[in-house]
């Protein structure tokens, strides 16, 4: 995995070019390079993170043969080689044994259409000279970060945000309408960030620059959503899990290439077990696996991945999560995220990836099963819901028994509830639920299960109101079923702007290599067009998933409730991290013209006595640690 950086100006400014690198040094430690082209004005930047051809051959910025052509590369083409061998039939020859050659004269026989030929994750920028162009390119599934600002003086990118603030033409002004949609959510949705001028280039898309006239257009070149509108597939439920397990099996295969050692994030869930059942059979050795425990049984799993490591017969490493580790991250949170996110889950990624960075330099991630295979329990409670939504006679009688019990009843009776009946974030879950029954659409309904502060708490607190629309990247599944609509949605906003930036910036701050096997763009374009009750059939989500883990693992061993990577965060708000809810959360902290202070007061005071808000709570105080690093 690597760092790019690049930007247009009228000199070869090496020394900005090296400070961009240098703040995020981490991405790739092993190499450094930098290009300059005196016509275009293009400065590249790279730093590297040696997995494939460890040699000086695949140094980048790499340039053609002919000159041309010149490519900044972030990310694996895992299909390369069978690419390149249908290039050197075509007259091309390499000097190396890296995916970046590959990918550069990949553009440049087929140009951009060279797209579609690449299963992979990448975030890449080429100088085209011949056409006087810039690319900036990002992949499918977005798993790969890229950042652009630009203005009328500057135009610049990067992986990370950071490196714009080693610019002096960046202008540091904060982009406040996107501030609601952080504390409802817990992240900022792309294409904005937290910087006016600066944007993401979203999943899926590609940005082609005129050198000459400076102005630029962006292309979406894949949508999942055309997968989910394409007929579905007319197969028997048999020949679906063979195809299933086949793009599976091949797609975990071809993430094993490397010339560096690979390991497996194990939580115990079936995402992250399938991936490690099919590759340990694959490999046919022992493979190495990766968990974190805590010593609270709330919230621990160490022990039942341990126990699925142990019949797969693994390398595996557990460590427990001490309250130390933990403090010592959270104040580093700002620094790796670059803008407000709150995804209290970073830390035990960050904590988990630096573990296996003691063995490893490639870990292989399970993320994106939830949303291509039916998995979030909102799903199936919303779906309940869509007949009684219709009815108001049903929805309000469903209304005034939801509002009869408290969050702290349900989580009551929950915990007197048989372990098999036991629900996992019960009472996280009943106020979400909560919201979305007083939701005036289905779109609206899914937006409060999806939230984790209601909005008219928000409104409380936050003087600032949004103006951008989120939703509506809803509008073009609106004619699919509800289950279909809700996991398109997720995986174009939560999976992309929350999952994958957590796993990126958590693996990459310790110079590891996340591989995503579940976002092979094949599995979710196959998935989409799976008929809907083959995904959630009698009552249970991953339906299809599980029925080809029950080929590897014994069903009584993985049919359990999971929580995924929970932390105690009231608990800790409560306790360790106090000081820092003191001092941040302070009336001379707080910006009055973004924050009503009195109810900021109101909100500490209620979570200091008991009520559960910390979520409220530890999004501010992202927030309030995010401003002082890059702003104050």
């Amino acid at each position: 995995m690597c760092g790019i950086v690049g930007f247009i100006g009228k000199n070869k400014r090496i020394d900005i070019i090296n400070d961009m690198l240098s703040i995020q040094s981490y991405r790739g430690p092993d190499d450094k390079g930098i290009f300059f082209d005196e016509k275009s004005g293009v400065n590249f930047g790279h730093n590297r993170l040696s997995i494939q051809d460890l040699s000086s051959h695949g140094h980048q910025p790499f340039i053609s043969d002919c000159k041309n052509y010149c490519i900044v590369f972030n990310g694996e083409v895992y299909n390369f080689k069978s690419i390149r061998d249908e290039l050197q039939k075509i007259g091309y020859s390499f000097i190396s044994n890296s995916d970046t050659e590959v990918l550069l004269y990949s553009y440049k026989h087929w140009g951009i259409k060279c797209l579609e030929k690449f299963i992979g994750m990448f975030a890449f920028s080429i100088l085209d000279k011949v056409k006087d162009k810039l690319f900036l390119v990002r992949d499918r599934a977005g798993v790969k970060p890229l950042y652009y600002y630009t203005d009328e003086n500057q135009f610049m990118f990067s992986s990370e945000i950071k490196s714009f603030n080693k610019h002096p033409n960046f202008n540091k002004d904060q982009n406040l309408e996107v501030l609601p949609y952080f504390f409802q959510f817990g992240y900022i949705p792309s294409p904005y960030t937290i910087f006016e001028n600066c944007f993401k280039l979203e999943a899926g898309h590609y940005l082609e620059y005129d050198i000459e006239t400076s102005e630029f257009n962006i292309t979406k070149y894949w949508d999942v959503n055309d997968f989910y509108l394409k007929e579905k597939i007319n197969k028997s439920e048999d020949e679906i899990l063979k195809d299933i397990e086949d793009i599976l099996s091949d797609s975990i295969e071809l993430r094993m290439v490397s010339d560096v050692p690979v390991g497996v994030f194990l939580s115990g869930g079936y995402d992250s077990s399938l991936v490690a059942s099919i590759l340990s059979k694959k490999q046919g050795k022992k493979i190495n696996t990766f968990t974190i425990g805590f010593d609270d049984e709330k919230y621990n799993e160490a022990k039942h991945a341990k126990s699925i490591a142990e019949y797969l017969g693994t390398n595996h490493t557990e460590y427990y999560m001490k309250n130390s580790d933990m403090l010592e991250l959270v104040e580093k949170l700002p620094f790796y995220y670059d803008e407000p996110f709150g995804d209290s889950s970073a830390l035990p990624t960050m904590i988990v990836s630096k573990l296996a960075k003691q063995s490893v330099t490639v870990a292989l991630s399970a993320d994106g099963g939830d949303e291509a295979f039916c998995g979030y329990s909102k799903y199936f409670f919303l779906n309940k819901f869509q007949n009684i939504f219709s009815n108001n006679f049903k929805k309000e009688v469903l209304k005034i028994g939801l509002n009869l019990f408290s969050a702290n009843s349900i989580d009551y009776i929950n915990k007197k509830l048989p372990k098999d009946l036991k629900q996992t974030n019960i009472k996280d879950k009943y106020v979400k639920f909560q919201r979305a029954i007083n939701s005036k659409s289905l779109e609206e309904m899914f937006e409060n299960a999806s939230s984790y502060v209601d909005k008219k708490e928000i409104s409380k607190f936050l003087k600032v109101s949004k103006k951008k629309e989120l939703f509506k990247k809803w509008e073009k599944v609106g004619s699919l079923e509800f289950l279909n609509q809700m996991m398109a949605v997720d995986y174009k906003l939560f999976m992309n702007d929350d999952v994958l930036t957590k796993v990126d910036r958590a693996t990459m701050s310790v110079s590891l290599e996340g591989r995503e096997p579940l976002l092979d763009h094949r599995i979710v374009e196959y998935m989409a067009s799976v008929p809907i009750e083959l995904k959630y059939k009698n009552n249970d989500g991953k339906y299809l998933l599980r029925q080809v883990l029950y080929k590897y693992l014994p069903k009584e061993m993985i049919d359990k409730p999971k929580s995924g990577f929970q932390i105690p965060l009231n608990e800790w708000l409560r306790n360790e991290l106090k000081p820092l809810v003191l001092k941040y959360l302070n009336d001379t902290k707080l910006d009055k013209n973004i924050f009503n202070i009195e109810e900021i007061k109101l909100l500490k005071k209620r979570f200091l006595e008991g009520e559960d808000v910390g979520t409220t709570i530890w999004f501010i105080l992202m927030y309030q640690m995010w401003k002082e690093k890059w702003l104050d």
